[in-house]
């Protein structure tokens, strides 16, 4: 990881591309899920909410997810009743199931995500993460497709205090969690095809929580929330959340990401992954000499929670 964080790409917005309305939300989500996952104490309760925005649209937060009605991804760690491999090495990769992306080439895909993941290829929705919340955990999912190949991933930030994108946490009631995800892809004879990067393209759709909704500057695709603070406190009142709605088509090859700006590149420290197995355990793997992987995110990791990831190679 060679990178604390990379440039933003600001793209401009073709003409007769309207730019997405934002909706804002004001305190905290009505909890209607309690919990999609239990794993144990020590882990925090991957609840689900909604909250309605002043125009009065409906959402869903920390995000409308398909778990538990899509094949979980292989573990290569989970510490949530799964296996906890020491090394890749232990991974006996014939034994994980061949997932069908609409062709014949085999793929690996190796996958690092906080907190939780969707993955699509070619517009299918192939795997999902088996942990919404913590412990942290890693992934690794095989599938058969067609070149080219169109990924993209929908990255969670899971958070406690629904609707206001925090968590109790380091002392304070409402802290601000952050992201990350980092991912090595190969075909069937070991050769890499793709790295989470900056050529990746990231937009996101859910941001908070938001003290002040003037910090939030938003420019044709660019949701810009750099200006925000990113400071823990014990009384969130009057906090916000900004929503934009997700594009129905978003995961389709034919979907033009051209104007979503490039992905943002964070390391190794900045993401805080040193002390956890999950990725530790594959340190060799993502940071590959030649195939160093980033983790990447949209421009904020901290404020920005429901982050939508595409890339497609040849």
């Amino acid at each position: 990881m060679k990178h604390a964080i990379a440039g933003v790409l600001l793209a401009t917005v073709p003409i007769g591309v309207a730019a997405q309305e934002t909706a804002f939300t004001t305190g905290l989500a009505t909890v209607v899920n309690p919990g999609l996952f239990d794993c144990g104490p020590n882990s925090r309760v991957s609840a689900v909410g909604k909250v309605v925005s002043d125009d009065g649209t409906v959402w869903t937060v920390p995000a409308e997810t398909h778990y538990g009605t899509v094949p979980f991804a292989a573990d290569l760690f989970n510490e949530c009743g799964g296996d906890q491999f020491e090394s890749l090495a232990e991974l006996d990769l014939e034994s994980v199931p061949l997932l069908d992306a609409g062709g014949r080439e085999e793929f690996t895909a190796y996958i690092f995500a906080d907190n939780y993941f969707e993955l699509y290829v070619n517009g299918r929705l192939i795997a999902g993460d088996p942990v919404p919340f913590t412990k942290f955990n890693s992934n690794v999912v095989r599938f058969a497709a067609e070149r080219p190949v169109t990924l993209a991933i929908m990255m969670v930030d899971w958070e406690e205090n629904l609707g206001l994108g925090s968590e109790n946490n380091r002392g304070k009631a409402f802290h601000p969690g952050d992201g990350g995800l980092v991912a090595h892809f190969k075909d069937a004879s070991g050769v890499t095809v793709a790295i989470t990067d900056d050529s990746w393209r990231a937009q996101t759709f859910y941001t908070a929580p938001l003290n002040d909704r003037s910090c939030l500057v938003v420019d044709g695709p660019i949701r810009d929330s750099s200006g925000c603070s990113e400071a823990g406190v014990d009384d969130a009142t009057g906090f916000s959340a900004a929503h934009w709605a997700v594009p129905p088509d978003w995961m389709m090859p034919s979907f033009d990401d051209s104007i979503w700006p490039s992905a943002a590149t964070f390391s190794n420290d900045t993401v805080g992954v040193n002390n956890k197995k999950a990725f530790t355990n594959f340190e060799d793997l993502f940071d590959t000499p030649g195939a160093d992987a980033d983790f990447i995110w949209s421009s904020n990791l901290v404020l920005d929670n429901l982050v939508l990831l595409r890339k497609t190679f040849d």
